[in-house]
This record gives structure tokens, C-alpha cells and sequence, in this order.
């Protein structure tokens, strides 16, 4: 019997270790892979971003991802009930309501919108926009299409719908099957971007630009920016590690499945630039392209390739792939709340949650066409400000001290699987890192996301 109503007798757990590995990974492979990293990359330095981005990962992003399984498989709940089935101060319940809040409904929300764009630009890379992007109006294009609210709305419910489909069948029937299916095609997809990409006159440019570093453009702003887009590729402080982490058997070894599941992450985001830099240069474009990279400057590197507009539909199919992967734990994540929270069944928990968080999300599409505004910036802006710069950072320093300061002994429990598994030196390491250096790193990255380090900077000047 599965655990529907958090009150049952077990809980429903994945089909395989591969399963967990991919789906965690999809949960990952995101927007934050294939659109964030590589226009960070690029107005970063190149390669010295993706050096830093590699150590921060490894010493930062890795710790916090083994201390979210461990709080999941231990108390075998949704976030907000995790922290109540430990039987610790209520205190820490905050933890839970932030990454719900955050992931299954703020981030999710939005994220809705921006998967829908995918749909509407793999549609048209068949359709005009090639020849548009081919006359330098790709920006244009952009700028019409999420002007359009009720186009917008429209590939928002069909992304959204997909979303809720594969959550609809479940863990195993649902989330993991999809994930089996689309992660490796994923990948096919990215490997025949990257051949094409490597093998254009002038790419030796892109790939220069990308492996060797230059230690003269290493700055604070790279280690802040590689510091923020470890938490945001990794999927970490939405909640979801510690949803997927509940549904783990007591057998599975968390720090292997961890350490695989950070690896299919980084290694699709390193990818993710040899398809795209190596494909710049050759083409003529600059690589500090910023946010409008995968939108406006993509579509215009494609349509000068020949045969462009194939690539540019497969680009933007492993754009959805990656989209839908990261968007389905999200909605797990909201869909566990409902079903614990609420005594509810499956799919009501999914359709009831689907309808809430796309009407959150419909402020978000069509305040890119004007109102609503929030403190100045796009509704859909706002949201991703106070998600990526106050709650997730909020979030994942406060389970870092919880972990690491007041519920040291059961992690080291979980991840040891009640000492069965041999302890290495590197659980020391992960002590440090989850009590001490984490913290320290998450906090500057609060500080700097919020404007507080440079008003620190001034104060201290003065």
C-alpha cells in the first residue's frame, strides 16, 4: 500500500536505483544547465567560471544535497511534515514551508511560462523563425511573442498540462518512467548538437574560450555568480531533493546516489557549452550574450548554419526535455504537500495544485507584456528575485545549521545507512562543509543577491 495520505502504512518508493539517479538528475538538468550556466559562462571569462563553478560545486553544492536526502529518507515526508516526523522544534518547520512555497509553487509558477516558450520556439524553428533570426530580428521576435499574452497563456497550459500528466501516474509510473525515456534522449539530442557545433569553421575559438582559462578575468562577481548558479543548477533549497530523498529505500547508499546525480548535472551543463560556444564563435557572436542568449542570440547563431533550422528545433526539444524533467519534481513537490496536508487523493492533490500554481503563473505571463508590476520589475522577475536571492538562500542556510549543528548524529546515520557502510574520511569533510563552510558560502551568497554585500562594501570603505 502506498502512503497517499502521509498516514499509510508505507510509502511509495522508486522502481530502481537508475530511476532515482535519473529522475534526481532531471529534477537538476534544467533551465538553470542549458539557459543560466551558459550565459553565465560567458559573461564570466570562459573557462574560470566553469573552474570555480566546479570547485564550489564539489565543496559546497555536494555537502547540502547529501544533508537534504538525509532529512528526506529519514522522515519519509513532504518538506513542511519532514521536520514535525523528526520530532524536533517547530523551529525548523520553516525549512519545510520555505522550499515548499519557493519550489512547488513560486518557482514552478514561472518556470510553467518559460518551459512554454520552449514549445513555441520548437515549433517555429520549422516555422519563421529562422528567417527572421537570419535578418537580425530575433530580439524582435522575442519581444512580440511575450507580448502576446493570450500565446503566452496558451503554451503555458500546454507545458504546465505535461507537467501534470507524468506527475499524475506517480513515482514510479509517472516521474521515473518519463525520466528513463527522456534523459537519454537528452542526451542523444546534446551529443549530435555538440558534433555540429565543433565541427563549424572558426569553432577552435569557442572551445579556447571555454577550456582555457584566464586567470586575469578571475573576480569576487565570478565566485558569487559560480557560488548562486551551483544552489540554482543543483535544485537545491526548493525542496525537492528532500521530496525525492522520502521516497528512498533504507538499503539505498545516499552518498553514491548524491555524488551520481551531481555529476549527470554538471556533466549535461559542461556540455551544454560545447553545443553552444564553439557555435558562437564560429558564427561571429560575442559570448556575454546575458539572459537573452538561449531567445535572441541562439536562434540567430542557428540561422546561419546550414540546415540551422533542424538544429535550432533539436536545441530547443532538449531545451523541453530539460524544462519538463526539473518542472515535474517541482510539482512533486507541491502534489506531496497537498496529499499529506490535505488527506487528499493523488490526482485531486495534482489538479488542485496544477490550477493554483497556474494561475500564480498566469501573473507572471502576462506581466511581460506590461502590468502587473512589482517594486518595478516584471511579475515574473519579482518572483524569481525574492525565490533565488531570499528564499533559497534562506532555506539552505538554515538546513545546513540544522544538519550540521543540531541533528548531526541521525544524518550521519542515514548516510552511513546506521553505520553499515564503511566511514570514510570523507564524512569529516562533509562535517566541515555542512557546518561550517556552507553556511559561510550561502550566506555571502544572500548578501550579494539582495544588493546587502555592496552596501556592506560601501559602509566599510567609509
Amino acid at each position: 500500500m502506498s502512503d497517499e495520505s502521509g498516514k499509510g502504512l508505507t510509502r511509495e518508493q522508486w522502481g530502481s536505483r537508475l530511476g532515482f539517479i535519473l529522475a534526481a538528475a532531471g529534477s537538476a538538468i534544467g533551465l538553470g544547465n542549458v539557459w543560466r550556466f551558459p550565459y553565465l559562462v560567458g559573461e564570466n571569462g570562459g573557462a574560470v567560471f566553469v573552474l570555480v563553478y566546479l570547485f564550489i560545486t564539489v565543496l559546497i553544492g555536494l555537502p547540502v544535497m547529501l544533508a537534504e536526502f538525509a532529512i528526506g529518507r529519514a522522515a519519509q515526508r513532504s518538506p513542511v511534515a519532514a521536520f514535525r516526523a523528526l520530532n524536533v522544534s517547530p523551529f525548523w518547520g520553516a525549512i519545510g514551508w520555505l522550499g515548499t512555497l519557493a519550489g512547488g509553487f513560486f518557482v514552478l509558477s514561472y518556470y510553467n511560462v518559460i518551459g512554454g516558450w520552449t514549445i513555441r520556439y520548437m515549433l517555429e524553428s520549422l516555422g519563421g523563425l529562422m528567417e527572421t533570426a537570419a535578418t537580425g530580428q530575433s530580439k524582435e521576435f522575442f519581444g512580440h511573442f511575450i507580448g502576446q499574452r493570450q500565446q503566452v497563456l496558451m503554451f503555458q497550459i500546454v507545458f504546465s498540462g505535461a507537467t501534470m500528466l507524468f506527475v499524475l501516474s506517480g513515482i514510479g509510473k509517472g516521474i521515473e518512467r518519463a525520466c528513463k525515456v527522456m534523459m537519454p534522449a537528452l542526451f542523444l539530442i546534446l551529443v549530435v548538437l555538440i558534433i555540429r557545433s565543433l565541427t563549424l569553421p572558426g569553432a577552435e575559438a569557442g572551445i579556447e574560450f571555454y577550456l582555457k582559462p584566464d586567470l586575469s578575468k578571475l573576480t569576487r562577481s565570478t565566485f558569487l555568480s559560480a557560488l548562486g548558479q551551483s544552489f540554482f543548477s543543483l535544485s537545491l533549497g526548493l525542496g525537492i531533493m528532500l521530496t525525492y530523498g522520502s521516497y528512498l529505500g533504507r538499503e539505498e547508499r545516499i552518498p553514491s546516489a548524491t555524488v551520481w546525480t551531481a555529476s549527470l548535472d554538471t556533466l549535461i551543463a559542461l556540455l551544454s557549452g560545447f553545443a553552444i560556444f564553439p557555435a558562437m564563435f564560429a558564427m561571429g557572436f560575442e559570448p556575454g550574450q546575458g539572459v537573452g542568449l538561449t531567445f535572441i542570440t541562439l536562434p540567430a547563431v542557428f540561422a546561419k548554419m546550414p540546415a540551422g533550422q533542424y538544429f535550432s528545433f533539436l536545441f530547443f526539444l532538449f531545451l523541453f526535455f530539460a524544462a519538463v524533467t526539473s518542472s515535474m519534481s517541482l510539482m512533486e513537490v507541491a502534489t506531496t504537500f497537498a496529499i499529506e496536508k490535505f488527506n487528499l487523493k493523488r490526482v485531486n492533490a495534482v489538479c488542485l495544485m496544477g490550477i493554483i500554481i497556474f494561475l500564480l503563473g498566469g501573473y507572471s505571463a502576462i506581466s511581460l507584456a506590461g502590468d502587473p508590476k512589482v517594486a518595478g520589475m516584471d511579475f515574473l522577475d519579482a518572483l524569481d528575485y525574492l525565490c533565488n536571492n531570499v528564499m533559497l538562500p534562506v532555506g539552505s542556510f538554515l538546513v545546513c545549521v540544522f544538519v550540521g549543528w543540531f541533528w548531526l548524529d541521525p544524518a550521519l546515520k542515514e548516510l552511513t545507512n546506521n553505520g553499515k557502510l564503511e566511514t570514510r574520511w570523507w564524512l569529516h569533510v562533509w562535517v566541515l562543509c555542512v557546518r561550517v563552510l556552507a553556511p559561510i558560502a550561502i550566506l555571502f551568497i544572500f548578501l550579494n543577491g539582495t544588493g546587502l554585500l555592496e552596501t556592506l562594501d560601501t559602509w566599510l570603505r567609509q
